[in-house]
């Protein structure tokens, strides 16, 4: 049977982004989600909806369907003492709180004298993703 609302899905899969591996749990357990109720990027859950139990499905999800479009704006510069005694390093990623309390990540992109510069965009903005997928249980 399809997959409809609010089922528990397994999968198993692999995400690659220009050929390369970023992601997979091959080998490990399988990824379990509800469906349709935003667990999974949207441009997969999309491509998913049709399977049944046992199908496979390699697919290309874009950017604007996953993680979105690289923003260049989403920079910050924030003052060095707003991060203590933490060892920062460009390319680290750190977590912290938005506005409304909710969890952020950023991506620390330089280091001045001035402050540290922190990205907001997800890791994966940007870019489009490469999924093989096998949809091993619908309950």
């Amino acid at each position: 049977m399809a997959i409809e609302k609010e089922q528990v899905v397994t999968m198993m899969y692999e995400l690659k982004i220009d050929g390369e591996v970023v992601d997979s749990n091959i080998g490990k357990d399988p990824l379990e989600f509800t469906f349709g109720i935003g667990q999974i990027i949207p441009g997969l859950e999309s491509r998913i909806s049709t399977l049944n139990e046992g199908e496979s499905l390699q697919c290309i999800v874009p950017a604007a369907e996953a993680y979105g479009e690289y923003n260049p704006e989403a920079k910050q510069m924030v003052p060095k003492e707003q991060f203590g005694d933490l060892e920062l390093k460009v390319g680290m990623p750190l977590q912290g709180q938005g506005e409304g309390g909710q969890p952020i990540q950023v991506v620390v992109t330089a280091i001045t004298d001035d402050g540290i510069e922190v990205d907001f965009n997800h890791p994966l903005a940007g870019k489009n993703l490469d999924f093989s997928i096998t949809i091993n249980t619908i309950l």
